[in-house]
Parts: C-alpha cells; structure tokens; sequence
C-alpha cells in the first residue's frame, strides 16, 4: 500500500511503498500526518523536489466518477466516487415546503418573480452540483500526487438518434409534441382518448392525466404522463385499483443530458486551471479496455483514459460518496398535538460525536449514520449496508471527522 508524501512546502512528492521508513520519520517527529485515508504524510525537512511524470485519467460521469492517476508502469492512485442524486427531489420538497407556507398561520405574501434573474452560463443546481464535484476530486488528486498532465473523456449524446435511431433531416425539428397545443392534448391523443387501465369498462367519460412516477422524480416528461379515467385513477390512490405491468415508465434520460451538459463545462474549466489538460472518447475507451482484456470498472476506464493502461496496480481502490453538507430543515413536517413541530436538526456534538464520523467499532472501519441523546448510535458501512441499530458511544474511537467526502479503502483484484 501506498502513502502519498509532501514537502515541507506542502507540495506532492512521489508516493512511497517503505512502510518501514514511514513510521520512522513519524517517531521521530520528521513527519506528520496529514490525512489517514488515503494516508498521506507531510516532511519536516527540506528535500529535493524531484518526480516522475504523472498522468490523470477521468472518467466522467453523472453516476460515478472514476479516477486513476499512473506513470507509465505503476498505479499510483485509484478512486470510483459515487455522487449525490437527491438534489432534484430535495429541490422539489423545498418549493412545496415554501409554497404551503403562504397557507399557514402567517401572513400574506404575495408571489414573487418579476425579482429573478437567471445569468447566461446558469445551470439547474443538480447538474452544477455535479460539475463542482468533478472539479473538487480532480483537485483533490492534485493535493497528494504531481500530475502532470489531465486526460479527461467526454463523449456527445444525440438523445433524438437515441429515441428514434432513423431521425433524419427536419424530422429533429419535429419532436413527440409537434402540432400539439401542450402537453396533455399530446397524451391524450397519444393513448387514443381511451383510459390505459380499464379501457373504457368504467365508463367514466372524465379523463385525468396521471404521473407515473412521482412529479418530484419523473417531471411532466410525455413517457411519464398516462391517461386514466377518473373511477380509476381516484381508486389508485386510494390503494383500491392497481396499474397492469404492461404499464411503465419509457426511456429516461436524464444521465444522457447531464453529460450533454457538463463535458465542456468541466472541460473548460480545467483549462483555467491547469496547464495540459486533453480530452478522450469513450469508443477509444472501451476499445482499449478490450483489447487489454480489463473488466468493465470506472476506476479502469480512467485507467485506460490516462494512457497507461498496463500499468502496475496494488489492488487498492478508494470508494468514495458524496454527502449531503447540511440539513437547513428546521422542523418536521408533521404537527403534533397542540399545533408544535418537531425540531429537526439534531445537536452538532453528541457524546463528542458528529454525523458521518469515521470509527472504530470491533475492529471495523464505519461510519455514525444516526445519533440518539441517550448516546446510542447507528453505524453502516460505505455502502450503506448496517453494522449496527444501536451502539454506546463508550464504545467507538474516533477515527476521523466527518468529510464531505467518505472514504474507504479496498482491495480490488482482477
């Protein structure tokens, strides 16, 4: 296993292998610990500046991100990271939260919109939210290693060759609404007026349009929206009437747009930062995985991106995930008796503990998910998976505080 070595200016050295070494520079107080996973050591001496050549590949992503930083016969540093897709539902909640409001026990408040002002480079925080993280693993890297030079795929998405692989010509100026006065009149001639679950045996002459996923998740998108009859589409949400299986959900796109979307947004803003950065396409990507015979991973594929992907690994992997920061949610939604809400936010420190600390129980490296007054807490792995309901407080070691970004070390071997 590698530990990734500073100067004494705080600038990446080459990693080192010599555990030994290590710890004696750390008891002799030459060194000290800058951070535990991946664990990485600052110099208290002067040395040489010296490195080897280092190549970043990026695998990017709406999902995951795969990272794998290499010279030309080793690999230095891997990572997959999974990021956050809870945003739009967040957002979603937020809106309802805020318009609800103007019902309550307060004053009047007139709608507000003629004060909002969208700039020209504006992006929906789901996808900003994405671009920044790709931008922050990327700097990240660039902490404990001295890259030389950033290799990063991005790859173009005709979403209407998708849907319709003969599209020719106007056709992509003729999209699934063309000569329709709005959405509804489109499904509703979609399904020929006709309610999809009874097909007419109610006899019910009023038509709904119904979500088939939810309005947070699946927005007012055609493959989302199915005509029902009002006898049934009242009795589906009452639990009396379920939805045939030939009743689904069509083509989502949303990972396709997100990568139509950021590629050369984080392209370019790479560029500002740093001095050799090129881009790759995924049909190389997946060519040379094949012909080098390499499972199908993102931390490969990033591999092959940088260019070398012969190289030499140890079969340690950093899985990382992305988390929510903050919770601003100052009270539960629902009202308890005499008209009071619940507080929602939990104390910062509980038994000298916070949210998503990294500890030590029975030997295990996991992660506080839940905390109780009483000193009770709830730990999970990295993949969510439990460890434990409810553990003392007394019984954990701190391992290291909370990050917005979890880490854990893996080994991985093909």
């Amino acid at each position: 296993m590698l530990t990734y070595v500073l100067n004494s200016n705080g600038q990446p050295l080459m990693p080192t292998s010599r555990s030994g070494k290590v710890r004696r520079l750390l008891k002799d107080k030459k060194a000290k610990v800058i951070k535990r996973c991946p664990f990485t050591i600052q110099l208290l001496y002067k040395t040489g500046n010296t490195v080897q050549e280092v190549n970043l590949g990026v695998d990017a992503g709406s999902k995951h991100i795969g990272i794998s930083a290499t010279t030309k016969d080793q690999v230095l540093y891997e990572a997959d990271v999974e990021l956050r897709n809870d945003i739009k539902e967040l957002i979603s909640t937020r809106r309802e939260s805020r318009h609800t409001r103007r019902g309550r026990k307060t004053r009047y408040r007139a709608p507000r919109f003629n004060n909002r002002r969208i700039c020209d480079e504006w992006l929906s925080p789901s996808v900003r939210q994405k671009i920044d993280c790709h931008l922050k693993v990327i700097e990240n890297v660039h902490k404990i290693l001295p890259v030389a030079k950033i290799m990063i795929e991005t790859a173009s998405f005709d979403l209407q060759k998708i849907k319709n692989p003969e599209i020719s010509g106007t056709d992509y100026q003729q999209g699934d609404k063309f000569n329709f006065w709005n959405i509804r009149e489109y499904v509703l001639f979609r399904d020929n007026h006709e309610c999809q679950c009874c097909h007419g045996k109610s006899k019910d002459l009023i038509l709904n349009i119904h979500h088939i996923e939810s309005r947070k998740v699946g927005g007012n998108a055609p493959n989302n929206l199915i005509t029902l009859c009002k006898t049934c589409h009242t009795n589906y949400h009452k639990g009396k009437v379920k939805m045939p299986k030939t009743i689904h959900r069509g083509m989502k796109f949303n990972d396709t747009a997100f990568m139509g979307l950021m590629r050369w947004q984080v392209y370019n803003h790479l560029k500002e930062y740093y001095t050799d950065v090129s881009f790759a396409y995924g049909y190389k990507t997946k060519n040379t995985r094949i012909e080098k015979s390499l499972p199908k991973e993102h931390f490969i594929d990033a591999r092959c991106i940088s260019g070398n992907p012969e190289a030499i690994s140890d079969g340690v992997v950093y899985y990382q995930k992305k988390i929510r920061c903050h919770n601003r949610q100052i009270y539960k939604f629902k009202v308890n008796k005499g008209g009071t809400r619940k507080k929602n936010q939990a104390p910062y420190l509980v038994n000298g503990f916070r949210l998503y600390d990294k500890v030590i129980y029975n030997s295990h490296d996991c992660f506080i998910t839940g905390r109780r007054s009483s000193g009770q807490f709830m730990l999970k792995n990295l993949d969510w998976s439990k460890v434990s309901d409810s553990v003392s407080f007394k019984k954990l070691s701190l391992l290291e505080t909370s990050k917005h970004y979890l880490t854990e070390r893996r080994f991985v071997f093909f």
